[in-house]
């Protein structure tokens, strides 16, 4: 595919993640404040600059090496789409799953139990396999591999800090008492 097919095509994925990463920020804000006022705890504030550096991250890299680095969709760019819808409907019912429990902090409320039901009856956290699809097959829709193996890797980091977090959150938010420290220290309020 020439250049200009590409750039338009690259350009409007980046339009539509540009509008969907700005949708959750706005939801997640919305759902932070609902979850504060109901007696809610943050956690691990502190990693969460590690998200922003990784997802503003992304794009750059992937325009970079697209018009750069001249990379191409390859003849599977159709499979690698379905990978990338798929993962925007894994990414919307597990939103849907967590209702005003969905964040891209780490928000719990104490003596909330880890929600169960939609896509957490199958995965412990689809939203987490949902941004790992996207890492993947955003970027090898435009034949850009470095953007999908870089950021892949800095996503597991990411994870291996992200994940024992929210599981140390929701363990200190399902405790009959809420009053003792959590492993990590007390959260952020």
């Amino acid at each position: 595919m020439a250049l200009a097919p590409t750039a338009f095509a690259l350009g409007a994925y980046i339009l539509v993640l540009a509008l969907q990463r700005g949708a959750e920020l706005a939801l997640s804000a919305r759902h932070a404040r609902v979850l504060a006022a109901r007696g809610a705890r943050e956690f691990g504030r502190a990693h969460f600059a590690v998200f922003v550096a990784l997802h503003a991250l992304y794009p750059l890299a992937l325009a970079a090496e697209v018009l750069i680095l001249g990379m191409r969709p390859p003849a599977a760019w159709p499979a690698w789409l379905v990978v990338w819808l798929a993962a925007q409907a894994l990414r919307v019912w597990a939103i849907a799953s967590l209702g005003t429990f969905w964040n891209v902090r780490v928000w719990v409320l104490p003596g909330a139990t880890p929600v169960a039901r939609g896509a957490y009856r199958f995965l412990r956290h689809p939203n987490y396999v949902a941004v790992a699809l996207e890492f993947i097959a955003a970027p090898m829709m435009f034949g850009a591999w470095r953007t999908a193996l870089l950021c892949s890797a800095l996503n597991v980091v990411a994870m291996l800090v992200r994940i024992p977090i929210e599981e140390r959150a929701l363990t200190w938010a399902a405790a009959p008492t809420t009053t003792a420290r959590p492993l990590d220290g007390e959260p952020t309020s």
